[in-house]
C-alpha cells in the first residue's frame, strides 16, 4: 500500500462525482455529479473550471472528434456544445426501463463508445452494457447487472473490462474490431476488500486495470492477469472512478462523493466530494476521441 502525497484540486462538493476524463485537445479535466445534474470542467494549468446544469442525472461525457461531447444521461444519448453550453438530445436507449439511468462509459481505439446502465434505485437487476458505433445502438457484453460500471479498454483495443459493482467483481472480454467476445471473471474484488464496492475502472499503459472503491478509502490496481498489485489509501471513503490526464498522462485524478455519508462522516472527510489528485507511478492511455458519424 502506498500513501501519495494528494491534492486536492477542486472542492465540486458533488454528491456522486464520477466519469472523470482527460481532454487533451483543450488540456482539461471533464467530470459529472450524477445526482446534481452537473457536468464540470476543469484546467489543472491555470485551476480555472466551471460546471453546466445537465437535463437530467448525467453519467459521463466523452470528447467527440467533432469538439462537442457526447453524453450519457437518464433518458439516453445528448450531444453537448461546451461554446454554446447546451444540450441536445441524440438518441434513447432501446429497450431500457424507466427506472433505469445511463452510469459509466469510454471508447475504444476505433472511437466507439462503451457504456452501461443501471437500476436507478441500485437494487433490480436490470442494467446491461451497450456498444455506440457511429450512431447505431446494440446491446454488448453482460446483461443483469444491478450497477454497472466502466467499461475500460485496454490501449490496443484487445481487451475491454466490464464492472458489477453489486458483485464486488470485475469481468473482462476478448475486443476487437469486430466485437465482443464472451465476458469471464477477471477479480473478485470482495475477496480483498469485502466491505467496499468496486466503481469506475481505467487501464494504464502497462495494462493494469485501476479502480475507485466505494466505502473502500483506496483505490486498487491489478495486473493483467487479475491479481491485486498496488492499493493507494485517500483521504477519503467513497473514491468513484481514477483518470489519467496531464500533458504526460501522469497524473491521477479521482471522483469522490458526499452520497451515504452521515453528517458525522461528511464532518470528519472534509474533501468527500472533491476532486483530487496525486502523481502516478505509470502513466495512461490517451483516450480515443467519439466518433459520431
Amino acid at each position: 500500500m502506498i500513501e501519495p502525497p494528494v491534492r486536492r484540486l477542486l472542492d465540486a462538493e458533488c454528491l456522486l462525482g464520477e466519469g472523470p476524463c482527460w481532454d487533451a485537445a483543450r488540456g482539461v479535466l471533464w467530470f459529472v455529479d450524477i445526482k446534481r445534474h452537473r457536468l464540470w470542467h476543469y484546467d489543472p494549468a491555470t485551476g480555472s473550471n466551471a460546471a453546466v446544469e445537465a437535463p437530467d442525472q448525467i453519467g459521463w461525457a466523452l470528447p467527440a472528434e467533432d469538439g462537442r461531447l457526447l453524453c450519457g444521461l437518464k433518458d439516453g444519448l445528448h450531444l453537448f456544445d461546451p461554446e454554446a453550453r447546451s444540450f441536445e438530445k441524440l438518441a434513447a436507449v432501446p429497450g431500457e426501463p424507466a427506472h433505469n439511468r445511463l452510469n459509466d462509459g469510454c471508447t475504444d481505439p476505433w472511437g466507439r463508445v462503451w457504456f452501461g446502465s443501471m437500476d436507478d434505485a441500485e437494487s433490480a437487476a436490470s442494467g446491461r452494457f451497450y456498444l455506440f458505433d457511429r450512431g447505431r445502438i446494440a446491446p454488448a457484453g453482460p446483461a443483469e447487472i444491478a450497477i454497472t460500471n466502466g467499461p475500460a479498454v485496454n490501449g490496443d483495443g484487445t481487451k475491454i473490462y466490464f464492472t458489477d459493482t453489486l458483485g464486488q467483481r470485475i469481468m473482462v472480454a476478448d475486443l476487437g474490431p469486430e466485437g465482443v467476445g464472451a465476458a469471464r471473471p477477471f477479480a473478485d474484488v470482495k475477496a480483498h476488500f469485502p466491505d467496499a464496492w468496486p466503481d469506475g475502472p481505467v487501464v494504464d499503459a502497462e495494462g493494469h486495470v485501476w479502480t475507485g472503491l466505494y466505502n473502500g478509502w483506496h483505490l486498487a490496481r491489478f495486473s493483467p492477469d487479475g491479481a491485486l498489485v498496488l492499493t493507494v489509501r485517500l483521504p477519503t471513503q467513497n473514491l468513484t472512478k481514477p483518470c489519467f490526464g496531464g500533458p504526460d498522462l501522469r497524473t491521477l485524478f479521482v471522483t469522490t462523493a458526499q452520497k451515504g455519508l452521515t453528517p458525522d462522516r461528511l464532518a470528519a472527510q472534509p474533501w468527500a466530494g472533491s476532486l483530487l489528485a496525486f502523481d502516478a507511478p505509470v502513466a495512461g492511455v490517451a483516450t480515443t476521441a467519439v466518433k459520431l458519424a
